[in-house]
């Protein structure tokens, strides 16, 4: 069996050493587990052993079979453990074991998504690259190229950051180059919301109501603020003598700024066809 590159694209050998012993002690049933594994497409027969270890060996196969999703199936395994809180006996000891997964997860740049996704990972969810998902306006994929910007903020938020701004490059420059407009001799960010917010129809000048022009108004701004801030904290530039003390929680709110900007364009340029 040919063994993958051990890269994010399989499982790091911590995670699993916690998740198996995570999952084996909270259910500690082998039928239990068989099925849990078979059911989130683990490869093959139950490696022998304890509970513990039954997951932890199912894992590591995952990570060595060219043709399973290893972090598609961790997600799964652990989608009932980490969303279905009960009320019994051992629920507080459940939950601090929630708590260890998140934070072995985050430590590896990852992090658990509603519905059984791993978010960091270089799964198959999406394969396409970013100029084809923004091409297609494929708004579910966008959704999930933000998550997976998220899921790096506590281990690198200058990142984040970088992410934000290169989203929203990336929408403008398709754009412009979908509709035939001409491009901006000098590419920066703000000069390529300019084009396409003048010719999208954004621009808060051509709006008649007044609520709405507020709102559009404050598009500019959030450019201006996120160009600067990649240009002084993010990892795209060198940085000078004084640092900013960036914090997760500054990233947070520059990917949801460039998330909510970047979703009302692609809705708008759907609604103009």
């Amino acid at each position: 069996m040919t063994e993958k590159t051990l890269t994010q694209s399989a499982i790091p050998t911590p995670i699993i050493g916690v998740v198996g012993e995570v999952l084996g002690n909270h259910y500690y049933s082998h039928n239990r587990l068989n099925s849990l594994f078979w059911d989130s497409g683990a490869p093959g027969e139950p490696p022998k052993g304890n509970c513990v270890r039954k997951c932890q060996e199912w894992l590591k196969r995952c990570n060595t079979d060219p043709k399973v999703d290893a972090f598609a199936v961790l997600g799964k395994v652990l989608e009932d453990f980490l969303e279905m809180e009960g009320t019994g006996i051992h629920d507080e000891i459940a939950a601090k074991n929630r708590e260890r997964v998140k934070e072995i997860l985050a430590k590896h740049g990852l992090s658990y998504h509603t519905g059984g996704q791993i978010l960091g990972a270089e799964t198959g969810l999406p394969s396409r690259s970013l100029k084809e998902i923004l091409a297609s306006r494929d708004l579910g994929a966008i959704e999930i190229e933000f998550q997976r910007a998220i899921a790096h903020l506590e281990t690198d938020p200058a990142a984040g950051i970088t992410a934000a701004s290169s989203m929203i490059e990336s929408l403008c420059k398709v754009y412009i180059e979908d509709e035939g407009l001409e491009m901006p001799s000098k590419q920066t960010i703000k000069n390529l919301w300019k084009v396409v917010r003048e010719h999208i129809g954004l621009d808060p000048g051509s709006k008649e109501d007044q609520d709405i022009s507020r709102i559009l108004s404050g598009f500019t701004s959030v450019v201006d603020g996120i160009g600067a801030l990649r240009t002084h904290t993010g990892t795209a530039h060198g940085r000078g003598r004084k640092q900013y003390k960036l914090e997760p929680r500054h990233a947070r709110l520059t990917i949801h700024a460039a998330h909510t900007l970047v979703s009302f364009v692609i809705e708008t340029w759907e609604s103009r066809k």
